[in-house]
């Protein structure tokens, strides 16, 4: 791959890393393929980009060792491309990007876990509304990977939340005074003991927050939940469907929202912002019975 930082540049890992994802185009194909786009078709139109440029984009990205292309048909041969370790490990720059756009060019500059009902970032999030999850795991409290969209049951109700301690001294320093973050135990705990009534209507519960695991066994065991609890701490389904986050305490948060989530893996319902803790429960229970 051809260098083009400056030789005084050559020790800036800043400067280095813009030669691999500097570009416009770069950055966007790895959010795509993040999002479960892979076949050269698939990127053109979502991107609107001319097949020179993409080509070059995709050679660039191969080359670099963020993307690996993969045969998927031998007559024409055509190519796939999959997001490598490396790639992968991209993820939490596109969410920091994203997580910058939403506070300071859309937003206000304040810190939040939460939006306005008429915000350009809800507006993103209600666009799901419609669309598949790509496929992916996600570890559950014991470490094992799990499907976010569970087998057997018509529909999944994955209730994303910022943060939850089975001890009050682990949370974050001012955790209190961010708005909409407060509230992620009666949230779950609500799911509790009204899991009979989703399991009932057919929906498995699951939570996701982007805490460890342990984190999560532990609160999980405190508050007796019967549910799993899923940790998005790699940011896979964050950057895949582009949900919204703030930073506390050094970590990447998931914004409270939820998402009913049918056996095709199609997103049948959004709830976001969510205001009314109890309200939102009650309206993902609603929105189950109705069949999504």
């Amino acid at each position: 791959m051809a260098q083009r930082t400056r030789l005084g540049e050559a020790d800036c890992s800043i400067a280095q890393a813009l030669d691999v994802v500097g570009d416009w185009w770069t950055l966007l194909i790895v959010r795509d393929a993040a999002r479960g786009l892979h076949r050269f078709e698939e990127f053109q139109q979502e991107l609107g980009v001319s097949r020179k440029v993409l080509a070059e984009r995709l050679k660039l990205l191969v080359e670099a060792g963020v993307l690996a292309r993969e045969p998927y048909q031998d007559r024409p041969v055509r190519h796939a491309y999959r997001l490598t370790p490396r790639g992968r490990a991209l993820l939490p720059v596109l969410v920091a990007l994203q997580d910058w756009g939403d506070t300071w060019i859309l937003g206000e500059g304040e810190m939040t876990a939460t939006t306005g009902a008429a915000s350009r970032e809800a507006e993103r999030v209600h666009a799901l509304k419609g669309t598949r999850l790509p496929e992916l795991t996600l570890p559950d409290t014991t470490g094992e990977p799990r499907d976010p969209v569970a087998a057997g049951t018509p529909f999944t109700v994955l209730y994303c939340f910022p943060g939850a301690y089975a001890r009050a001294e682990s949370y974050p320093p001012g955790w209190a005074g961010i708005p909409g973050a407060r509230g992620c135990t009666l949230e779950s705990c609500t799911y509790r003991d009204q899991l009979a009534e989703f399991a009932a209507a057919g929906a498995t519960v699951h939570g996701v927050s982007t805490q460890r695991p342990d984190e999560q066994r532990d609160f999980a065991a405190k508050e007796r939940l019967r549910f799993p609890l899923l940790s998005d701490a790699d940011l896979d389904l964050t950057a895949a469907l582009r949900l919204p986050t703030f930073r506390a305490g050094g970590t990447s948060r998931l914004k409270r929202l939820t998402l009913v989530v049918d056996r095709d893996r199609t997103v049948r319902e959004v709830l976001y912002p969510i205001q009314d803790i109890e309200a939102s429960v009650a309206a993902a229970l609603a929105a189950v019975r109705s069949g999504g």
